[in-house]
Order: structure tokens, then sequence, then C-alpha cells
């Protein structure tokens, strides 16, 4: 059973919201201006709250990337009785909600902020919720309260290939998809035939969505702003490789660098290219400044060492295809510089691709960036992968802003 809901939830009439045992899977972008509380709080306060459940990055956002959390106990003085399970700790089951974590609930509720880029972790979580509820039969009702998409309806990409599934990617989405953390949790549940009753609180129904800004609350500790999210879907590919994305400073996923890329100082002068923005230069995009620039990263890679790298500035008015331009800027520093590396090893357990892979999840998008293939086949390649996305999402959106093509 599927609802689309258009009041909030506090003034949703089901009994089983009101008396029941319930469990949350939220973090803090799940709080209210109106209340001045988290979901969590709230609930809390009625006597209905019996278990949370935390997302990567922990209750508050307060874990860097892929910090494991086993210990919930440092929640305990703010929750006192109430559980704590983390659905990202070291065990590869962690990743999963134990059964009996569910089946002792009347209802679910699920609010989080999602970014609009399928390698985000919050839609994995999710996927691995609903199906555990159908492989085990349970029929626990699950709420979840939409939110904006702060990326937008711009669409980017190639659809996800079956062998590149992982915690990072679901088969079949989107490296920029365009939907709301709703939609995507529709097409999920559509797509694995779940039964158990399913309810999407529209979010032009909550005053939160209307008076806070999506980005307001950054959802997870490296997105900090308003640009992050049309950046996002291009630079975290960066995080494959031994180039910095920008964590350990002010501006992660909009600047990029390593120690090695000073090499690149000289060479506009070397090819006769008039500066970074030059209509010529391999590196360019009309969409966006290029500024090259020295930082020193405080955490993750290159830690207190200085960086020469760039930083990419929006141009007022212009769509952005994030993801076209840092493969070719990734294909330029492969091209470029002899240090360049794409890292090694396993990204997750259990999974023997590296992380580049499981975020490209593609073979043609694979091979450019490791120096084969065609520009001109690739640009074509992801063009028609992006028109068949738009048309496998449209009978799953929930509202009438139409997924756009950058062209």
């Amino acid at each position: 059973m599927f609802s689309f809901r258009t009041t909030p939830l506090r003034e949703q009439p089901d009994t089983v919201l009101r008396s029941g045992r319930l469990g949350v899977l939220c973090n803090q972008a799940a709080w209210h201006p109106e209340t001045g509380e988290y979901l969590f709080e709230t609930l809390a306060k009625k006597g209905t709250l019996k278990r949370i459940f935390t997302p990567e990055h922990g209750l508050f956002g307060e874990l860097q990337d892929q910090v494991k959390l086993d210990d919930t106990s440092g929640y305990k003085n703010i929750f006192g009785a109430c559980e704590i399970v983390s659905l990202y700790g070291s065990a590869e089951s962690s990743l999963k909600a134990n059964v009996n974590k569910l089946k002792d609930l009347d209802a679910l509720v699920i609010e989080l902020q999602d970014v609009g880029a399928r390698y985000y972790t919050y839609t994995s979580t999710i996927k691995y919720l609903f199906e555990i509820l159908k492989s085990e039969n349970i029929n626990l009702p699950v709420f979840l309260i939409d939110r904006v998409n702060p990326a937008g309806r711009q669409v980017e990409g190639t659809m996800l290939k079956k062998e590149y599934e992982s915690f990072i990617g679901i088969e079949g989405i989107l490296n920029r998809h365009g939907l709301t953390i709703g939609e995507i949790a529709n097409l999920i549940y559509n797509e694995i035939n779940a039964k158990f009753p399913f309810h999407i609180i529209s979010y032009q129904a909550e005053k939160v969505s209307k008076s806070l800004l999506p980005w307001s609350i950054p959802p997870s500790p490296n997105f900090p702003g308003l640009f992050t999210a049309h950046f996002y879907s291009g630079q975290c590919l960066w995080e494959g490789t031994n180039v910095s994305e920008g964590r350990g400073t002010t501006r992660p996923f909009e600047l990029f660098g390593a120690p090695f890329l000073e090499t690149l100082a000289t060479f506009n002068n070397e090819n006769n290219y008039s500066g970074w923005n030059d209509e010529s230069h391999p590196i360019f995009d009309p969409s966006v400044y290029v500024r090259w620039m020295k930082f020193i990263p405080t955490f993750h890679k290159y830690k207190g060492e200085v960086c020469f790298g760039f930083h990419l500035h929006p141009v007022p008015g212009e769509q952005y295809h994030a993801l076209a331009h840092n493969l070719r800027m990734i294909r330029f520093v492969k091209d470029n510089c002899s240090q360049f590396r794409f890292l090694d090893g396993k990204y997750e357990a259990g999974n023997d691709k590296t992380a580049i892979e499981l975020m490209l999840g593609d073979s043609l998008l694979l091979d450019y960036v490791n120096g084969g293939s065609d520009w001109s086949e690739i640009k074509e390649h992801i063009k028609v992968e992006e028109q068949k996305w738009i048309r496998k999402a449209r009978k799953f959106m929930l509202y009438e802003e139409q997924l756009f093509r950058c062209k």
C-alpha cells in the first residue's frame, strides 16, 4: 500500500503514529523551526519513540567520511532509555538493520536530507531497510518525510551497471539523479516489489521546507553550503584518486589539488594558452571559472601539506554539468601529471572494485578516465543515458517540476 500525503507528520490520522512504538531513521537535518526541536526530541517527549537508527556520519553529522560508529553510548545522556542503533558500523552486517530491531516496532519514520547524487549513502541505507522488510515479510508501515533536492532537477551521467553496485551506488540510478529522497525511495520500493505500507509526506507539507533552505543544515560534515550539491556529482570522483577533493578545507568539493599538481604551473605558457579559462583550454567549461590556487588541508589527504590546485566558481545563470567537466579534468591531470594515480584497493568489504570504479559504474567512463575512448563518444553516451533515465524516473516522480538535461 502506497500513499502520497500533503499534510505534516504531526497531522497524520494514523493511530500508530500517536500511540505506537516508533523507530526513526534520521540525523541532524530532521530539525523543525516551528518547534525548535529535532524529530527524535518531539517523539521522545510524546513517549512513542522506541529506537533511533543513525546513518553514516552519526546522529548529528559529527563523524567524518567512512568513520564507523560501533558504540552509541555517547548519545545516552540525551535519550536515556531510548535505544540508538548505528547503521554504519565496522561489521559489514551493520549496514543493514537487525531483523529483531524492526519486528518490535509499530512504524518507522524516515527523515534525511539527500544531496541529489547516487554516491551519497543515505539512499542505500533506505534501500537496505526496504529489502529487509520485504525479505522477512515485516508489514511495518514506513512514513518518509520528503525533502527538496538541493541539486535541483538537473540530471547528469549514466545509470549504474549491476556489476558496480555497492553502498555508494544503487543499480540503475544516475550520477546526479534529479529526484527527491522520497522519489528515489518510491523507485526503490517499486523496483523491489515491496508490499509493506509506505507513505511519503510531501516536502510542500512541512514548514521546514518552506522556511529553511535545503543546505541550511549541512547533511554531513563536508557538505557545507549552497554550491556543494551542484559540484558534488563531479568533484566526488577525486575521492577515487590521489588528488584531494578539498576535505580538510572550508570548501570541500569546490576545490581540488595535490602537492604534485605544482608541475602544472608552467603548462599554459608551454602550450600557448592565455590562462586556465582560455576557451581552447582542455579544462575550459563555459559554466564555471577555474581559479588556480594553493591550500593546506587540516585533515584527510595531504594533511598539513601545501597543495597546488584549483577552485571552481559557477557562472551565474549557467547550467553546469559537473560530471562531464570533472571527467575531462581527471583525464587532463592523468595525462599531464606523472604522479597522478587512481587509488588501489577495495572500497568496501566483499567488493573487489576500487572507489573510482564504484562511483563511475560504467565501463566506457572508466575507459575514458584511464586514457582510452574519445570525448565525443563519451559525450554521446552520457546524452543517451540521461534521456533513458528521464523516461525511467518519470513514473516515480511526485511533483510537477520536470527533470532536464544540461545541453
